[in-house]
This record gives C-alpha cells, sequence and structure tokens, in this order.
C-alpha cells in the first residue's frame, strides 16, 4: 500500500476515540472500512469483538490478526487501564467524550516520519489490519485470513477472553497477538528496526513453530525484523494461549507507552511510519504465502546435512 493511503487509513482510525468498554466509535470505523472489501465477511460476538474474514478463491485461513481496539481512559471517576498514579496526579487536561474521557492530546499527528497520537496502541494496530485487507482486495489475492478486533484489553484481555469462550475462531488456526512494544521495556526492541517478532512476554512464551514460521518468512521476504522476548507486560497472545490456541505476537516499537512521558508528563505515543509499513508487508505475507515451509523440519535438515563432514570421526 502506497505511504499516503496507508496514513489516510490510520488517521481514520486513530481520529476516533475510545476507553476500555467505550469502543464504540472505533468499532464503528472497523466496520465502515471493511465494508469496503467485497470478500470481507464480519461477524460480531455477543461481547461485541469484531471477527472479520477475508476469502477469496478456496484457500482455508492459516493466521488471525488479533487488535484491541481501546486505550486507557477515564470511565467515570474510575481511570481505567495501567498508568502510574504519579502520571495522574498531576491532573492533566483530559476531554470528554460523554461516558467517558481521554488524554486532552492530539489524534494524529506526523513528525520526522513518525506517528504520533494519543492512542497509538492499540489503534495502530487495528489500521494495519484493516490495510491488509485493503492491500487482499487491491490485488484481487486468492487468500484467506482473519482479523480480530477485540475490546477492553487494558481492564485484562476481557474481549479477548470472551472470544476464546465463544470458540468463533478455529483452533486450527494460528492468533497472531498484534501489539505496540514499550521501547522503554528491556528487550522490548528498537524504534525504526524493523517489526518486533514477539517470542513471549512477561508471562509466556508463545508457540515456537509459529514464531520460526514469521521469522523465517520475514527473512525470505526481506522485511526487517528484531527477534525479543519481552521482559515485563502481558498481551492478548498469552490470554488466546490458555484457552488452547496456538499463538504468536508481532509488534512495532512504541514511544511513550500509555502517554507516558519523561519528567512523569502525558504526552502522545509515537510510532514509526517504516515500522508499520513492515508489519503490514509481513501480514501481507503470511496470509499469501502458500505452503508455509516447517521451519522446524528445515533446521533439523541443515543440521544432519552439516553432520555428513563429520561422519567419519563417529
Amino acid at each position: 500500500m502506497e505511504t499516503d493511503s496507508l496514513l489516510a487509513l490510520i488517521r481514520s482510525v486513530l481520529a476516533q476515540p475510545t476507553a476500555p468498554f467505550h469502543e464504540d466509535a472505533v468499532r464503528a470505523e472497523v466496520l465502515m472500512q471493511l465494508a469496503q472489501c467485497p470478500h470481507v465477511r464480519v461477524s460480531r460476538d455477543a461481547f461485541g469483538n469484531v471477527v472479520a474474514q477475508y476469502q477469496r478463491g478456496t484457500a482455508v485461513p492459516r493466521y488471525a490478526f488479533a487488535a484491541h481496539m481501546d486505550h486507557p481512559g477515564f470511565v467515570g471517576d474510575e481511570f481505567l487501564g495501567g498508568v502510574p498514579e504519579e502520571y495522574r496526579a498531576k491532573k492533566p487536561p483530559t476531554r470528554d467524550f460523554g461516558a467517558f474521557a481521554m488524554w486532552d492530546l492530539p489524534a494524529f499527528e506526523l513528525k520526522d516520519g513518525r506517528i504520533h497520537s494519543r492512542a497509538c496502541d492499540d489503534l495502530i494496530n487495528c489500521g494495519t489490519i484493516l490495510a491488509l485487507f485493503r492491500e487482499l482486495e487491491d490485488a484481487q489475492t486468492e487468500a484467506s485470513v482473519l482479523g480480530l478486533f477485540t475490546r477492553a484489553e487494558e481492564v485484562g484481555f476481557v474481549g479477548a477472553i470472551q472470544l476464546a469462550q465463544a470458540g468463533l475462531v478455529p483452533r486450527e488456526v494460528t492468533i497472531v497477538s498484534l501489539e505496540c512494544s514499550s521501547e522503554r521495556s528491556p528487550g522490548a526492541g528498537r524504534m525504526g528496526e524493523g517489526v518486533i517478532i514477539r517470542v513471549g512476554d512477561k508471562t509466556s512464551i508463545f508457540d515456537d513453530g509459529a514464531t520460526r514460521a514469521l521469522t523465517s518468512l520475514a527473512v525470505e521476504s526481506k522485511i526487517p525484523h528484531q527477534r525479543c522476548l519481552m521482559s515485563g507486560g502481558t498481551c492478548e497472545a498469552t490470554a488466546f494461549q490458555l484457552y488452547g490456541y496456538r499463538t504468536a505476537a508481532l509488534c512495532v516499537a512504541l514511544g511513550n507507552y500509555h502517554n507516558c512521558a519523561p519528567e512523569t508528563t502525558i504526552a502522545p505515543e509515537f510510532v514509526s511510519v517504516e515500522d508499520v509499513q513492515g508489519l503490514v508487508r509481513l501480514l501481507v505475507a503470511a496470509s499469501t504465502i502458500r505452503a508455509a515451509p516447517d521451519p522446524i523440519v528445515d533446521l533439523r535438515e541443515r543440521l544432519e546435512k552439516g553432520l555428513e563432514k563429520y561422519r567419519r570421526f563417529m
């Protein structure tokens, strides 16, 4: 997708206000964008999560890419989401949206190759899933892939758990959590150095085969990437994994995680445009590969070939 088109799509999502349990505006924008894709069918579970499937041809879906539609915010008198008290104690300005409020920050600004927003996490990745569907439609690609747009992630993966319990996603599909990864966390990856293939988070290690497959695909597709194990934080891949799904995770590095900036100030989050473009490329590659190689088999075969030169010593 051309950069201007990608930025316009992401801008449309970031423009929507959101908070845990109040994702209506984001969901409406997602549904509007999906309605422009004739080969995407959409359903909702009882909790209001959105399940979208691109289907053209007879392919069977291999991946479901998941992103959450909420961001920390004020709901009534309570702040929902992970922002330390010392930041909130300074009472930064807020903007009221009726049933909830957000920090009074720009919805979208583009500066020096970076997107700045009050809610990059995780609306950026709602946008990358939409960009994936748009690319598949524009190229008339024969493929099948799922997009999952979940609610209330910031307060304990409520939407992901509801979706997993409902069983709407086939068990043979690998669920890939798409996240923004705080640059300040040790081992989280660096902004501008490519897609982060997250091996695991603070709580779980994700499926080795799925992680290997995505890494091999990034190498083959010449997509800049980083392989990282998070030392802090837990993402939806862990939640889905607890309910028996095979999971993996992909991220883009994030500045000012949850709007927490230096000197205990509240400021826009930001991500690299190039990192976002790389993530979209990897999603397209994963969705369109015809026969995914088994990275475990490939590695075993390479090691066995290496043994031959030492056969005489055995």
